[in-house]
């Protein structure tokens, strides 16, 4: 199944109103909140050093379209609101997916800083012949 991310300029046709069709907000809706929540995924998960370039490169992203927003301000009629349209639901979901992704770097901080500075605790627990050892962190 494929599937379509909508932005500003997907959903002008005919007049421009920024109310999206009942049938397209539910579909819309949902892949926007699956794309924060696989950016709060690699966040949490991803290598650090990894995760940290991802936040820059979107954060970049971010600036880019906040510069291309005020050159569209300058845009009179309607390719003008219909570029600022555009650009304000890139920036929208831009920012929050940067947001995600830090808040799963966040969320991995906080929960590996209580373990640092000591050893992982070892139990060993014997079943019958086989000998398991976890480590707990």
């Amino acid at each position: 199944m494929e599937e379509t991310i909508l932005v500003g300029d997907d959903l002008m046709h005919g007049l421009p109103s920024p109310v999206i069709p009942k049938e397209i907000a539910s579909h819309d809706k949902e892949i926007r909140e699956r794309l924060q929540d696989s950016e709060y995924k690699l966040g949490f998960s991803m290598p650090l050093e990894e995760a940290k370039e991802r936040a820059t490169q979107l954060q970049s992203e971010v600036t880019l379209l906040e510069r291309r927003m005020i050159l569209a301000s300058g845009l009179g009629g309607m390719e003008g609101f219909r570029q600022r349209w555009s650009l304000h639901g890139q920036l929208e979901d831009t920012r929050k997916r940067l947001e995600a992704l830090n808040h799963g770097m966040e969320k991995r901080g906080s929960q590996s800083s209580p373990a640092q500075g000591t050893a992982p605790a070892v139990r060993k627990s014997c079943h019958g012949n086989l000998n398991i050892s976890i480590q707990l962190y």
